[in-house]
């Protein structure tokens, strides 16, 4: 049996123009300068030029016939919604934004050539036969960035085999390893591990006693060295407290990554660009947002004469029509987009500005003992926002202050509570931890234990299992792993 009835039923959608201004949120402002470039590309309507786009007051409420007789009423389009007389747009008459002499800066491009293609060049300078030289070769390709060869060299055998048709031994291919990969710039590439590549670069050096003592400690106590059992150092090898440590302070000076410290990669160079700026002025501060790149956006003078066009035409046809159509969607389009940039902007600022003055005393002073419990919440009550848009502001934006430049979502901390019973930032907690351990005898360590009594004494009664958390994200090793001699 059918049946019809009628059920009510409450949904809550997000309109394009809110999904698009959510994602303009999100981008940090390198991304953000990427995406107006874009709709640029993909929006006709959309001019970055300064020259003034005539404006005039007339709605288009004509009519149009296709055969040049039959009258259609078409849609009515307000060319005022579209259309300034200002040359430059409202968001770009802000204070806060850059002056226009500010220096246009571009991320640079390192010069030369790559990491492994130097390597490939260098085996120009040995006497190899063809065999010899595709081995070399493939070796040269298995290393990676960091300058090791990761994999296995039975597995090396085999791909020569199948890929390179070159059928070897073990035996071979570690001595071409030895006696040519070794021995090039920057030395200790090639190396399989980091004790290879730590004994390859001491060879490479000028012999003297200690750096003969440095390789054999690396090769016949690897492990008691890096794990810094230096008494058993001193027994196993029958040397003072002094040679142990002019040899552990020798093997300090090597690169553990020697591929990384070649510079001619053409890798981009990274440079963060700080979304915000934060300045300290006559003991006020004053925030501004970087927005120096913001193109100066308005509807193109070409459509305007288009729209022109139409309206003084005396018949109209049907492809004027669809033409006049296809120009609103993309007039709507420009629209939106540049009052998405206005909403962004306003909405980057209030936010950034809340969080300045709820962290008033830390931008003041720079010390991070001074940030206060800040979770997503506290500052989207405060400005009457959802949590998810103080997410999208904080997430993956930095502001530069006069103590460095910062990340955001860095000044979000939950709290514990003291021994007076007063709130506190667990940054507070790890400032003070991180204080302990730089200031610590590195002759005797301190456990997680000691660490948690310590800070006990100082007010702040924390658990060891919290204390060996912090501590790893402070990227802290243990205590026996911080022992210096």
């Amino acid at each position: 049996m059918l049946k019809q009835s009628l059920h009510y039923k409450l949904l809550q959608k997000l309109s394009p123009q809110q999904i698009q201004l959510m994602k303009l949120i999100q981008l940090p402002t390198q991304a953000f300068e990427e995406r107006i470039k874009q709709e640029i590309e993909e929006n006709p309507a959309l001019d970055t030029g300064k020259e003034e786009p005539e404006s005039f007051e007339e709605t288009l409420e004509d009519e149009y016939d296709d055969t040049g007789t039959e009258n259609i009423d078409t849609e009515e389009i307000n060319i005022d919604e579209y259309l300034s007389d200002d040359d430059v747009p409202s968001y770009k008459t802000q204070a806060n934004n850059y002056s226009a002499d500010d220096e246009e800066k571009n991320v640079p491009y390192a010069a030369g050539i790559t990491f492994h293609q130097s390597l490939k060049s260098q085996l120009d300078t040995f006497r190899l036969d063809e065999e010899e030289r595709i081995i070399a070769e493939f070796l040269v390709g298995s290393i990676d960035d960091s300058g090791y060869i990761r994999r296995d060299i039975l597995d090396l055998v085999d791909d020569l085999a199948f890929t390179a048709n070159v059928f070897t031994t073990e035996e071979k291919v570690i001595t071409i390893l030895k006696t040519v990969v070794h021995t090039l710039d920057p030395i200790g590439v090639g190396g399989r591990d980091l004790k290879e590549c730590l004994i390859i670069q001491l060879k490479g050096k000028e012999k003297t006693v200690i750096r003969s003592l440095s390789i054999e400690v690396l090769e016949t106590a690897f492990d008691h060295f890096v794990k810094k059992h230096y008494r058993q150092l001193q027994e196993k090898f029958s040397i003072s407290e002094e040679e142990l440590k002019a040899v552990t302070i020798e093997i300090s000076k090597l690169n553990p990554k020697p591929g990384s410290s070649y510079a001619g990669n053409n890798k981009i160079a990274e440079q963060i660009v700080p979304d915000f700026s934060i300045k300290i002025s006559e003991g006020e501060l004053d925030l501004s947002l970087n927005s120096r790149n913001a193109p100066e956006l308005h509807i193109s003078r070409e459509y305007n004469n288009m729209l022109k066009g139409y309206q003084e035409a005396t018949s109209k046809s049907k492809s004027q029509k669809d033409a006049v159509f296809f120009i609103k969607q993309k007039l709507d389009a420009a629209k939106w987009f540049i009052d998405a940039i206005k909403q962004r902007q306003q909405t980057l600022l209030v936010t950034m500005n809340t969080i300045m003055h709820y962290q008033l005393d830390y931008f003041l002073s720079g010390d991070e003992r001074k940030l206060k419990p800040m979770i997503l919440k506290d500052i989207a009550d405060q400005i009457q926002m959802d949590i998810s848009t103080v997410s999208r502001v904080a997430n993956s934006k930095y502001v530069s202050t006069p103590y460095g430049t910062k990340l955001i979502k860095g000044f979000f901390s939950e709290s514990m509570k003291n021994d007076q019973g007063e709130e506190v930032s667990t940054k507070e907690i790890k400032k003070i931890l991180e204080t302990v351990i730089t200031e610590e005898d590195k002759r005797k360590p301190l456990t997680d234990e000691k660490l948690a009594i310590i800070l006990k004494e100082k007010g702040y009664p924390i658990a060891r299992r919290t204390i060996a958390k912090y501590r790893e994200q402070l990227e802290l090793p243990v205590a026996r792993l911080r022992k210096e001699i």
